[in-house]
């Protein structure tokens, strides 16, 4: 096996920091930006659950093998020994080792041609230049404390066609930045039209003003270590064409164009590890040539978007914006997601742009992990899928304006604790078929007519309850096939601990401000219920709205009788004002 050879860093931190006033001001931000201790926020419950730019440089363990299309991406698998020493602050033209460098009023051209191995170790500032390579071969660039601003395209031009290795030195900060005008119109401060792989763990900025921050003509992978920051005010943040995968680092990403993407991809995304945030800021625009309405979206795959382990930090306060916006399938078999949307619809020339938390045209399948959604803004639905929606295990929480799970075809939950609180409307709601086999379920509906868990009973479809630990506030649609029975109390009470026992195991839930009329249960077995329960250790979930496996100190025995479907349930209504938080 071939292993990259560790090259010297040539530009000690002393030096950097000796740079114009200019860089003292970059070099200032990254000290603001870099070394606080900022860290993205959950703030108290889901219901205020809020997501911030991580300023931290630690990112979660991943037990999830990295990814690789080709075992050639890792960069442990090459050789680059070459050295040719670029000096942005002072380039200077040569040619060394079968490498031709040119310069031209600041401007650099790198050729490597048909030579192997060649790394490129590039320092030193720029407030008008560029660094543009070119070859037929793999390459390395080791950014080692530089800072290159072009106000009239990329600020680094890769465009050999060959794999970019771009290796950000411990220890150093450096900066990409293009201007607002373009002489090419290039795509990114960052430009790769070959496979761009990111390794290192020094600490790298992008500014895109032009375009986007960083894309690639092929796919772009990240890894353990990196930490990057990118902001674009006029496109999408990172951009590749042919893949994204992460499978580690800190990335931060921030943008603010209407409808535009943190991360936007034309084929799959895959994330095995890492700490990625994104917050976008733009409202909606209309697409003249899909005459469609978009909103901004924190991660957009074209294709197939998979999560097996890291975490994923989104949010999107612009109308019509999303999380997670997905055009095929959604896989999330572990790691993380945090996600909130603030902003309502968006609506031009008689097309609808709405907010959701995670949107999939393809089915939807949860295996393990954590997913946490907030949507605020009017219609903003929380998780849904415009196919079907499969959940068999993990922690699926969504805290919705409207529907908070939604699925246009069939619904099956067989595992996993699932929390569904639609404020607007229902918590469950399946166009199809909802099958519920086995898992928790705690699902809140906003008043009559909407119930917690609902199933298109208007197409002839129905709810299938077999199985698992069901807590509806709201009651389940009327014609519902309840195999296993259902118990519906005489009342519940706002803002109440209860305490429900099956067969010796507990579950234990704080009940809403206000939500649907009735309270129902369901398990393996006849349930017992207490009310006002006083409760202590075990695993919590939802935010602490939940606990599975607590001891039970205290309480009230509720009344429970049989229950058959429906939320007409005589007088035993419970507050029927829904929350807005």
């Amino acid at each position: 096996m071939k292993h990259l050879r560790i090259l010297p860093l040539l530009v000690s931190l002393t030096t950097i920091i000796a740079c114009s006033s200019e860089d003292d001001d970059i070099f200032n931000y990254y000290n603001d930006y870099y070394m606080s201790n900022g860290s993205a926020t959950i703030a108290g419950e889901l219901s205020t659950l809020d997501v911030s730019i991580d300023q931290s440089t630690a990112e979660p363990s991943t037990d999830v093998a990295e990814y690789f299309p080709d075992e050639e991406d890792a960069q442990e698998n090459n050789e680059f020994t070459k050295e040719v020493n670029i000096d942005m602050s002072n380039p200077t033209a040569m040619t060394e080792d079968g490498v031709e460098v040119t310069v031209e009023d600041g401007h650099v051209k790198a050729d490597h041609g048909t030579t192997k191995k060649v790394c490129y170790v590039v320092s030193g500032s720029t407030s008008n230049g560029s660094l543009t390579i070119v070859g037929e071969k793999k390459y390395a660039v080791m950014l080692n404390g530089v800072n290159i601003t072009n106000p009239d395209s990329a600020a680094l031009n890769l465009l050999s066609s060959k794999r970019a290795f771009i290796t950000v030195a411990e220890g150093t900060r450096n900066t990409l930045r293009d201007g607002t005008s373009s002489m090419n119109d290039h795509k990114g401060a960052l430009y790769c039209k070959g496979k761009l792989l990111f390794n290192g763990s020094g600490a790298l900025a992008v500014y895109g003003n032009y375009n986007n921050g960083i894309h690639s003509a092929d796919y772009i992978i990240f890894r353990t270590g990196n930490n990057i920051y990118v902001k674009s005010t006029a496109n999408h943040g990172i951009k590749a064409n042919d893949g994204v995968f992460i499978n580690g680092g800190v990335l931060n990403v921030e943008v603010t164009a209407a409808a535009a993407k943190g991360i936007n991809c034309e084929s799959d995304i895959i994330v095995n590890g890492g700490r990625t945030t994104v917050i976008t800021t733009g409202g909606g625009s209309y697409d003249t040539e899909e005459q469609e309405a978009k909103g901004s979206a924190g991660i957009k795959s074209d294709a197939t978007l998979t999560v097996n382990g890291g975490e994923l930090w989104l949010k999107s306060t612009g109308a019509g914006g999303k999380g997670l916006n997905i055009d095929t399938e959604g896989y999330f078999n572990g790691g993380k997601i945090y996600i909130v949307t603030t902003g309502g619809q968006y609506k031009s020339n008689n097309d609808t742009a709405s907010p959701k938390g995670i949107k999939a045209d393809g089915n939807i399948s949860i295996t393990g992990g954590r997913i946490w959604v907030r949507t605020e803004g009017t219609n903003g639905e929380g998780i849904e899928t415009k196919a079907e929606l499969s959940i068999t295990g993990g922690e699926t929480a969504s805290y919705a304006y409207d529907d908070a799970i939604n699925s246009k075809s069939t619904m099956t939950i067989s595992g996993g604790y699932v929390f569904a609180q639609g404020r607007n409307n229902d918590g469950l709601d399946a166009n199809g078929n909802c099958y519920i086999k086995g898992g928790t379920v705690y699902a809140i509906c906003s008043e009559q007519p909407e119930v917690a868990i609902d199933a298109n009973s208007e197409g002839g479809y129905k709810l299938y309850l077999t199985g698992g630990t069901v807590v509806a506030i709201g009651g389940l649609e009327s014609g519902s096939s309840l195999t296993q029975a259902c118990y519906q109390a005489s009342s519940w009470s706002a803002s109440t601990w209860y305490a429900m026992s099956v067969g010796g195991n507990i579950f234990s839930f704080q009940t809403p401000t206000s939500g649907g009329s009735g309270l129902v249960v369901s398990g393996a077995s006849q349930p017992t219920l207490l009310s006002g329960a006083g409760i202590s250790g075990g695993t919590t979930y939802f935010g602490g709205i939940a606990v599975s496996g607590a001891t039970v100190s205290s309480g009230t025995t509720v009344s429970l009788s049989s229950y058959t479907g429906g939320n007409n349930m005589g007088n035993n209504m419970g507050p029927n004002q829904f929350h807005r938080p």
